[in-house]
């Protein structure tokens, strides 16, 4: 892993909040977006920023594939067109957020409640940039509780398993009842988790009868991570 920090502040400047660094990030990732070419849009706060910021150079992209409806309105409200994702063979980069990312680019994703289309567009670049505040950087994925998608029918046996394996499992609600996802399922989420090998653990938990998708991205892991941090935004390369 390499990295690389440029100044944004100077040593007697005020302290920058953490929606500041996202926005400093969001803005950092216009860097990898390739002029004439499809960009792979995530989902989340500091993916808002990124939007936000892409707007300012829509007229230089055909338009965006996005992970979510959130994230589709937003960036179809700014006026940038949205493509369908079985529309596109690939993409050069995808741009998404983390809600924890270690040292090899593995991430837990998932707290927006859209880890499968994450996954699924992902999938379709040729690179993975992260965008960050230092909070998500950690050596050990896990604090985080884990996000997993499953079938409303094979929920109680999921967290059985997890609660096997020594995780605490409890299906996310909304409103007082389960959430459901923009692709009709249910989020567990598992607290207590240490996940020392990734590639491994999203292997096995993928297999699971009734997972749609585990939130660990170690398959669809970042290349790159710009990590916004009080002294600058840091560019790490995995």
């Amino acid at each position: 892993m390499t990295s690389a920090t440029s100044p944004i502040a100077s040593p007697i400047a005020s302290p920058i909040s953490q929606d500041e660094l996202k926005t400093r990030v969001g803005q950092a990732a216009l860097t990898y977006v390739v002029p004439g070419q499809i960009v792979g849009v995530g989902t989340g706060s500091t993916v808002n920023k990124f939007i936000d910021a892409l707007a300012t150079i829509k007229d230089q992209i055909p338009g965006a594939v996005s992970s979510s409806v959130a994230s589709t309105e937003r960036l179809l409200a700014l006026g940038i067109p949205v493509l369908d994702a079985n529309a596109v063979t690939e993409l050069a980069v995808y741009i998404d957020g983390a809600d924890e990312i270690d040292h090899h680019g593995f991430m837990v994703k998932g707290g927006g409640a859209a880890l499968t289309s994450e996954k699924i567009v992902a999938s379709l670049a040729k690179q993975f940039v992260c965008i960050a505040d230092e909070s998500k950087w950690v050596s050990t994925l896990g604090e985080f509780p884990l996000p997993v998608e499953v079938l409303p029918m094979a929920t109680a046996q999921v967290m059985r398993q997890f609660e096997a394996l020594g995780g605490q499992a409890s299906v996310r609600l909304k409103e007082g009842a389960p959430l459901v996802t923009d692709n009709g399922q249910h989020i567990v989420d598992v607290r207590g988790l240490k996940i020392e090998d990734p590639l491994d653990f999203e292997r096995e938990v993928n297999q699971w009868a009734g997972v749609v998708t585990v939130g660990v991205f170690a398959r669809q892991k970042a290349q790159v991570c710009l990590l916004g941090t009080p002294s600058g935004v840091k560019t790490l390369v995995f």
